[in-house]
């Protein structure tokens, strides 16, 4: 449809690489003649999502995350956090404002708190204790993609504490890190890590949240 008024129509297509092949062959036939007046924008995670037809006829911006460093400072100086608050939020949000800012406003230094406790327990865990971590994380469903970061984000700071702790991300607890990441072997770490990325791959794929979180806590607690 062209714009009625406008110069221009700018439709956006959120989540590009979730098309189906019959529907990103039908877009493919818009894109090799587009309409007059009209802009349209794909939005997805890597051009290797989508296919390469698709990725060829398309001009592409990419869009960074924010420096570690500068999201400190925008959170201090642009929103007045506190700047121990800061780095803690910056270092979970990925380099996305809007992600630490949400973060901030629902408690996530303290949930990242939890988090790591349970983490740091599933060994020892009964299988109650297990299902009941996997469920709590799967009843959090909006918070889950970034609940999986957390976990991944302490696991990668237990690998460099072993070979450079002044680069690890969770500054605050780098007495914990130190002492926990004595007491793990890299091959259980690597294998955890992965444990955490296979359940992301799964939850992509529509996996049930709940197997998902549970199936992930019990291989936690055995490598």
């Amino acid at each position: 449809m062209k714009p009625y008024e406008a110069d221009m129509r700018v439709a956006i297509i959120s989540d590009a690489q979730a098309m189906n092949p019959a529907a990103a062959n039908a877009l493919l036939k818009v894109l090799e003649e587009p309409p007059a007046r009209t802009i349209l924008v794909l939005i997805a995670a890597h051009t290797s999502d989508l296919l390469p037809t698709i990725v060829s006829r398309c001009q592409h911006i990419r869009f960074n995350p924010i420096s570690k460093k500068n999201l400190e400072t925008l959170l201090v100086q642009e929103h007045g956090i506190d700047a121990g608050d800061a780095i803690i939020i910056a270092a979970m949000a990925a380099g996305s404002l809007s992600s630490a800012l949400r973060m901030y406003q629902t408690n996530w230094i303290q949930r990242r708190y939890w988090l790591i406790n349970e983490l740091n327990s599933v060994s020892a865990g009964s299988m109650n204790r297990l299902l009941a971590f996997g469920d709590q994380l799967a009843k959090n469903k909006d918070d889950l993609p970034q609940t999986l970061e957390v976990l991944k984000s302490w696991l990668r700071d237990l690998v460099i504490a072993k070979t450079h702790p002044e680069r690890i991300a969770n500054h605050d607890l780098a007495a914990m890190l130190q002492q926990t990441s004595q007491k793990m072997s890299l091959t259980s770490l690597f294998a955890k890590f992965e444990t955490i990325q296979c359940a992301q791959n799964s939850i992509q794929t529509g996996t049930n949240l709940r197997l998902a979180m549970e199936s992930m806590v019990l291989k936690l607690s055995q490598v």
